[in-house]
């Protein structure tokens, strides 16, 4: 590392992470003074995106090469009270929180307080979404079945692909006055609906090359201040840099890194957005600007390693915005999962690894940031080398890059509907979701308890946690005379618990559809300004849902315990198994040492526990792809 990046990588490692209210309170602010009633939905959120943007402070820090921040300063986080309003338990949570606290002063704790709570308390997503739901939802919810990622954070787990590195964002502007001139108003019934969503789409646009000409002011004011003549250059170029971008196409290594910046800044902004949000095929878009750079002397391999740097640095300035209720309590992370793609295959299926793929792996293996993380798709087309490169950078035990394989992606993305051409330019986001890069809605729901429904299924509908009874009757398990019939009532169990899931998600999706649409997020994702819709309301390319079965691992091993123990060697009749755990194995030690030590568990290659483990997998595909 150069001087510079080993001095902004240690201020932005030893910041401490503190909550900011700058974004609150101004959004706050506009819903207060504005008459916003007059206004649609769509073009209000727009207009509060751009009140947010012209007013929020401008920083640049010493030495920087890639400018922007979502808060006031590195680390510094903002909530989205629109979506969920802490409490002031949750921030004395979060201040005082052992392993990854947020730091919470006492004006930032009265402010949110005495303004942001009486607005918005009634007026969150959270707060309709739970009185929208119905008393099966609720009680699954609280029990422990699903979680539901809506509460908390909007929409948007998705990924860019190359459209802002050949085009600059005027001119997806005039793609939107096209669009609406063309608007059927005879023909068409949503046709006003469009119009308002393309209009408030145009409005982000402004906001967000509003936002790069601040930053362009302010590095301009500090080059008629700076005493020394390298950086005094360095900051004019940077004013330069930010009237080019993101108004116009980027043409130079460090304009599209600028220009995705500014971009990143925006999406975030805008929403907490489920914490994703990144360049996607980034060795495959910024290549054609690396090459051509390297190609005409206008910079060095060296330079392009320290801009890479800096903007990796720019990532790790970004904590994932903090969590409510338990969840801030339980959450103890500070990644927002910005998960980088390299490699893999190009359009044709051919190999898209290249020179500037190795330069981010020297990148990942020097600056060892948990921000952004890195992963490589791994296809038989691409050569040994780099995945020999990946694998001795995972050998240090820094934990990146992840590996996936390119050609199951594909065929996974191909299998869902997708075209082959987007599934090969497609990959994972955040942890290993699958989506076409910047043509897909990606609606995580939540995570979905496998292991919960075992012990529902175990007390015949029932949570022994409140003796209430939350599931449907599947018969007495003390009964039950076989494996097969344990697992058709667990299985009707899942079922039954998936269509509350999916019902409330439908709901839920809608409510964003209605109240919180992303204009800036659907300028970015094909086909939603052709289609005059917003991002939560199917305006993309595809539109998917997920629902993340979890506890795969601990479902198997009790399903296995269960089957091996008292059906297949019957060591035990499931009537004293069940004794057993409802008193939670306390003097029953010999049952708790015999299910612990002498049973098939998975993760083991033992075919027995793996059996039974494709066996859930399966039904639970059945019950969500169905």
């Amino acid at each position: 590392m150069s001087e510079r990046i080993q001095r902004l990588r240690e201020q932005s490692v030893s910041a401490k992470p503190s909550i900011s209210l700058e974004r609150a309170f101004l959004l706050t602010e506009f819903y207060k003074h504005e008459d916003v009633n007059r206004y649609s939905v769509p073009v209000a959120r727009a207009l509060a995106f751009k009140y947010i943007l012209d007013n929020k402070a401008i920083c640049i820090s010493e030495g920087e090469l890639i400018v922007g921040e979502r808060g006031p300063a590195p680390q510094a986080t903002p909530t989205y009270p629109e979506v969920c309003t802490h409490t002031v338990e949750d921030f004395d949570i979060l201040n005082s929180r052992d392993k990854i606290p947020f730091t919470v002063n006492e004006e930032v704790r009265s402010i949110q307080q005495d303004v942001i709570i009486p607005f918005w308390s009634d007026r969150s997503m959270r707060n309709r979404i739970f009185q929208e739901m119905d008393q099966a939802w609720i009680d699954a919810f609280h029990a422990g079945v699903f979680t539901e990622f809506m509460e908390q954070r909007v929409p948007g787990h998705t990924v860019l692909d190359d459209k802002i590195y050949r085009r600059g964002m005027l001119e997806f502007k005039d793609d939107i006055q096209r669009c609406i001139d063309k608007l059927d108003y005879y023909g068409d019934p949503e046709a006003l609906a469009k119009r308002e969503q393309l209009t408030a789409m145009a409005i982000t646009i402004d906001a967000l090359v509003g936002l790069a000409d601040r930053y362009a002011q302010k590095a301009k004011a500090l080059a008629k201040k700076e005493s020394n003549s390298d950086r005094k250059r360095e900051l004019k170029a940077i004013a330069d840099l930010c009237r080019r971008v993101p108004a116009h196409a980027p043409r130079t290594f460090h304009e599209a890194l600028q220009y995705y910046w500014f971009i990143h800044l925006g999406v975030i902004t805008e929403y907490n957005t489920w914490d994703s949000f990144n360049p996607g095929r980034f060795d495959r878009h910024l290549y054609p600007f690396y090459k051509g750079d390297i190609e005409n002397g206008t910079l060095t391999k060296a330079q392009a390693k320290e801009l890479l740097q800096a903007f990796w640095i720019k990532f790790h300035n970004q904590p994932a915005p903090p969590k409510v209720g338990v969840t801030a309590q339980e959450s103890n992370t500070y990644a927002d999962f910005c998960l980088i793609n390299l490699g893999g295959v190009d359009e044709n299926g051919e190999d898209a690894v290249n020179e500037l793929s190795y330069l981010v792996l020297d990148v990942v293996e020097e600056m060892r940031l948990i921000q952004p993380s890195c992963m490589v798709q791994i296809s038989k087309k691409n050569p040994d080398h780099f995945i020999k490169r990946a694998l001795k950078i995972i050998r240090t035990g820094f934990g990146q890059p992840s590996v996936f394989n390119t050609d199951a992606i594909i065929q996974e993305l191909a299998r869902q509907g997708k075209s082959i051409e987007d599934a090969r330019n497609g990959g994972c986001s955040g942890c290993v979701e699958t989506g076409a890069f910047g043509k897909e809605s990606y609606i995580l729901t939540g995570y979905f308890n496998l292991t919960k429904l075992l012990e529902i299924t175990l007390n015949n509908g029932k949570d022994p946690n409140t003796g209430k009874r939350i599931g449907i009757k599947t018969g007495d398990p003390a009964k039950f005379k076989s494996f097969e019939q344990l697992f058709d009532a667990y299985t009707k169990q899942l079922n039954y618990f998936v269509d509350i899931k999916i019902k409330g998600s439908n709901i839920i999706e809608r409510l964003y559809a209605r109240y919180l649409p992303a204009p800036f997020l659907s300028v970015l994702i094909d086909d939603c300004i052709r289609n005059g819709k917003d991002y939560n309301d199917g305006g993309a390319r595809y539109n998917t849902s997920y629902i993340q079965g979890v506890g795969l691992g601990s479902i198997t091993d009790s399903m296995t315990a269960i089957k091996y123990n008292a059906f297949d060697q019957k060591t035990i009749g499931m009537k004293d198994l069940i004794l057993a755990m409802t008193d939670n194995f306390d003097g029953h030690d010999d049952v708790r040492q015999m299910l612990l030590d002498e049973t098939p568990k998975y993760g083991n290659d033992d075919d027995y526990a793996d059996d039974v483990m494709r066996d859930i997998f399966d039904a639970f595909y059945d019950a969500v792809d169905g």
